[in-house]
């Protein structure tokens, strides 16, 4: 008996260090459960679920854990989350900036050099949740949009190469009125073939010809939905008509008759919005040459820039450098002939063509130029 109670005993004692030293390792260590699976929602579930564009799915920790060490790799490079944008340069004060924080990244890479340890239970989150495909983003915050205007149907392809479709429609629109919000949404079933949804206004003019107006949305992969900033005013016509231009690059699935949307929200009594006190937004694309091809060398490369000035003072509310494939690397200075002066506000060294953010400034932060300035933009 007294030999059964030894060998029972050392055993007890031989494991009590070791559970220690576990708790120990996962007190001095990041978890999955306490810190890593935050930091995955804040900024991967978004992409990274089922129907989503992220080729893997990052709910869970069975999900994360065979990715870790490419993701402690992206992360460390910075290259995810994807957010084409220069650090310690121009403007750093951006709404729904996606670059992770330095000591995000630090916790990914420790965790990882851990060995990715999973943690307690009871340390997990509750489940993030996201906006399914073909659900408006801006929902959550806003509710339903208040007008939403529809393409004309088109049947796209499976395959093939870059498809067009330019339809005019009747905005429905009866009366006049500043919006808050818009967003452009493509459909669930060719959410993977459209690669950008731009909108505009056409309006009837004095000599009652319908001529453009205003840009009204736009959308290219990676693009939200977008608000406007406070005291602005981006209005639309009542009796108006909208102008698409759609581009579509086939993905192997055939949609027939296939319609994009653009979401609209109005300003509602608790906003206290006035107009009348508002300033106009003009949301335009401003291309950086004439058009016309480009020669690009094998190998090599081609700098252009464009050049816009105003006779009036301007705030510049957001930026959104636009190029395709060949396209790496877009900023944007100011220089004022007043004094002489060239400064930079925004640069994006590393920009992909698979993703197009709108960097909007935050409050206070947006950059304020006077009277005969000239904008250059350099890509």
């Amino acid at each position: 008996m007294k030999t059964t109670k030894l060998i029972g005993l050392f055993p007890a004692m031989a494991l009590t260090p070791n559970l220690a030293g576990a708790q120990d390792a996962m007190d001095e260590h990041p978890t999955y459960a306490k810190e890593v699976s935050r930091i995955i929602q804040e900024n991967c579930q978004g992409c990274h679920q089922p129907g989503q564009i992220g080729p893997m799915s990052f709910t869970n920790y069975e999900e994360v854990r065979p990715w870790a060490p490419l993701i402690q790799l992206k992360v460390a490079q910075k290259e995810m989350p994807p957010y084409q944008y220069d650090d310690h340069i121009g403007v750093q004060n951006l709404k729904n900036d996606w670059r992770m924080d330095q000591e995000d990244i630090d916790t990914i890479v420790a965790w990882v050099n851990a060995g990715a340890p999973f943690g307690n239970q009871e340390d997990l989150p509750p489940p993030k949740q996201f906006p399914e495909v073909g659900e408006w983003r801006l929902a959550s915050e806003l509710g339903e949009p208040d007008h939403v205007i529809k393409s004309s149907a088109w049947d796209v392809p499976a395959n093939g190469q870059d498809l067009w479709w330019e339809p005019e429609v009747d905005s429905g629109i009866t009366e006049s009125r500043c919006i808050k919000a818009v967003e452009t949404l493509p459909s669930k079933a060719a959410h993977g073939s459209t690669h950008h949804a731009n909108s505009h206004l056409v309006v009837m003019d004095d000599d009652g010809e319908w001529v453009r107006g205003d840009r009204l949305s736009e959308f290219a992969f990676g693009k939200l939905g977008e608000k406007v900033p406070e005291g602005a005013c981006r209005k639309v016509p009542a009796n108006s008509k909208v102008g698409w231009s759609i581009h579509y690059y086939p993905d192997g699935n055939a949609v027939p008759n296939d319609q994009v949307s653009v979401g609209i929200w109005y300003h509602d009594d608790e906003d206290e919005f006035v107009a009348e006190e508002s300033y106009r937004q003009d949301l335009r694309s401003y291309n950086l040459s004439s058009g016309g091809d480009y020669l690009i060398p094998p190998h090599g490369k081609l700098m252009t820039q464009g050049f816009h000035s105003f006779d009036h003072p301007v705030r510049i509310d957001s930026w959104q450098p636009h190029l395709h494939l060949r396209g790496v690397a877009m900023s944007m200075e100011i220089y004022d002939p007043n004094i002489g002066r060239r400064e930079m506000l925004s640069q994006a060294s590393n920009w992909n063509a698979g993703w197009n953010h709108s960097h909007t400034y935050e409050d206070g932060y947006q950059p304020l130029i006077p009277a005969n300035t000239t904008i250059i933009l350099t890509a």
